[in-house]
């Protein structure tokens, strides 16, 4: 066995420096742990901030899977590029919207080839057959277009959804270990705009509570900036949190 020190890669100074104003043993209220994140973050570019939540589910089970759609108040403070799988009239309307890309044939075989220079990828059901082809690149990258992320649509809801993409419209799915990594934003966000953000985003992760899902919910909860490290949040206090209308 390796002692815990000799085990952990070799980490740089800021962030020991950053760490060391961390009370580990601490669980932080959220707006507390947003400013600590922001002050403590290990990097000299503008990082993004995420929540990490471990789920009391078991993911193994079809009916324990946790997956939804969070619409971001404030968005998430980067441009959003959306690819959608349209033709015809749809096609128009999507680059009507704001689309940056309609993928034609050759932006299929693009794919195909490995390009996914795109964040959202949406498709009209007609496409669905060319996009399933694509699946084994689209699909570990979480750019499958998914009708239950609602990102599988008719043409005339494409406006609304590039519109949601493009102004921070995040999807989220429970990992094989429980887990959910949601960006909140950046770090360069005034602290009230990144809690209205996390407030948005554990309304939705609770409203996606699998019924079949027993004990404790949210079992544990860290608030990250890319490069800094985790700080532990509340789990009660982050439950109690509300969108404020």
């Amino acid at each position: 066995m390796h002692h815990e020190d000799t085990a952990m890669p070799k980490r740089g100074k800021r962030y020991q420096e950053a760490l060391n104003q961390i009370d580990r043993n601490r669980n932080y209220v959220p707006m507390e742990a947003i400013k600590l994140a922001q002050q403590v973050k290990g990097a000299k570019f503008d990082e993004a901030v995420e929540v990490h939540l471990r789920l009391g589910v078991d993911p193994r089970h079809a009916d324990q899977q946790v997956r939804s759609v969070v619409v971001l108040p404030h968005g998430l403070g980067k441009s959003v590029r959306v690819l959608v799988f349209a033709e015809g009239d749809d096609a128009r309307l999507a680059e009507q919207a704001g689309a940056d890309w309609i993928a034609d044939d050759d932006v299929v075989k693009k794919i195909q080839g490995g390009w996914v220079e795109f964040d959202v990828a949406m498709a009209v059901p007609s496409m669905m057959g060319k996009v399933g082809r694509l699946g084994r690149i689209l699909g570990p990258r979480g750019l499958m277009p998914n009708p239950k992320a609602g990102t599988v649509a008719r043409g005339e809801d494409l406006p609304r959804l590039i519109e949601e993409a493009k102004s921070g419209r995040v999807e989220f799915r429970v990992d094989k270990t429980a887990n959910l990594h949601i960006p909140i934003g950046k770090a360069s966000f005034p602290p009230e705009k990144l809690l209205d953000n996390l407030a948005a985003v554990m309304e939705a992760v609770k409203k996606a509570r699998p019924p079949s899902a027993k004990g404790t919910y949210i079992r544990r909860a860290t608030l990250t900036t890319t490069m800094g490290p985790g700080i532990r949040l509340d789990a009660a206090e982050l439950g109690a949190l509300e969108v404020a209308l």
